[in-house]
């Protein structure tokens, strides 16, 4: 007897809208338009004869039938992706995804990319840093670095490293700022704020015991990468990361404007999917990844 499907391409659409919540953020995921994602919802709606979402003014919300019926649909989608990542490629093309921070790939893993290449030269890699949430494996995405104070629910995670933080400015600026045998004065100079970031100026603060320093002024970055290339060409004092901004102080780009250096609360964990250990490519980069973090 020939299965009852709705719509396949349909279904699609509404995991998307269903997981982010949003036509718009979805359409953004899917390359569509909004309308486009909206009219085959309505679409999958009619063929079901029940409302999934329900519309209103500032967006759109599930219904109890829509919240049911996502995760029937987020679960067969997965299972589809799950067994397509494993028929076996005739070309013996092997395929890793990653996901990861846009400063964490550039500072920390692009650098040590080459090792890995070296070592599995048939492995092709993907990297991608958009913020978005992402989702196992419908996105397409088979590994996952994020920032996170603990393991993430339900998925294989390994915490890779902490971050260390200490404040940080070009040689210059520390220079022309510091009076001999004096501390920099971070009360009286620009200090570069990063908006996203979980941790910054008032985490280290507070660890180091300072509360005079008025954080409402300077400059604001959406990004750690920004803030940090903001203090290297000498536009003020950001909080610096290390390891990631290990090879700036090592060159000479960056020096430590302040002490002391503080543990962060958060670290970067490595995320894997539910099929990784089904697929060599992925166990040898995750491996790899966990060894590269031991080495430093």
């Amino acid at each position: 007897m020939a299965l009852q499907l709705p719509p396949l391409s349909a279904l699609r659409l509404f995991e998307a809208a269903g997981r982010l919540q949003s036509f718009k953020l979805a359409a953004d995921e899917l390359h569509l338009t909004p309308s486009a994602v909206s009219h085959g919802i309505l679409t999958l709606e009619r063929w079901l004869g029940t409302a999934l979402f329900e519309r209103r003014t500032n967006g759109v919300v599930l219904t109890a039938a829509g919240k049911d019926y996502l995760a029937f649909v987020s679960e067969a989608l997965a299972m589809i992706a799950v067994g397509t990542r494993r028929l076996p490629n005739a070309r013996g093309h092997r395929h890793v995804s990653i996901s990861a921070a846009p400063t964490f790939a550039s500072r920390w893993l692009l650098p040590r990319l080459g090792d890995f290449r070296t070592r599995h030269p048939d492995i092709a890699i993907a990297i991608d840093t958009s913020h978005r949430v992402m989702g196992f494996p419908v996105d397409n995405v088979d590994l996952a670095v994020r920032m996170a104070r603990a393991p993430w629910p339900d998925l294989a995670s390994t915490c890779l490293f902490t971050e260390r933080l200490v404040p940080v400015c070009a040689p210059a600026f520390r220079d022309r700022h510091k009076k001999r045998g004096r501390r920099l004065d971070l009360a009286a100079l620009p200090l570069l704020h990063v908006t996203s970031a979980a941790e910054d100026w008032a985490a280290w603060l507070a660890a180091a015991g300072l509360s005079d320093i008025d954080l409402s002024t300077g400059l604001s970055f959406d990004t750690v990468h920004m803030a940090t290339d903001a203090a290297a060409a000498g536009l003020g004092i950001a909080i610096g990361r290390r390891p990631l901004i290990d090879p700036e102080l090592a060159a000479g780009h960056l020096v430590e404007a302040a002490t002391p250096t503080v543990d962060a609360t958060t670290g970067y964990w490595l995320v894997e999917g539910p099929e990784a250990d089904a697929r060599p490519e992925l166990r040898a980069f995750a491996e790899w990844l966990k060894q590269a973090a031991k080495d430093g």
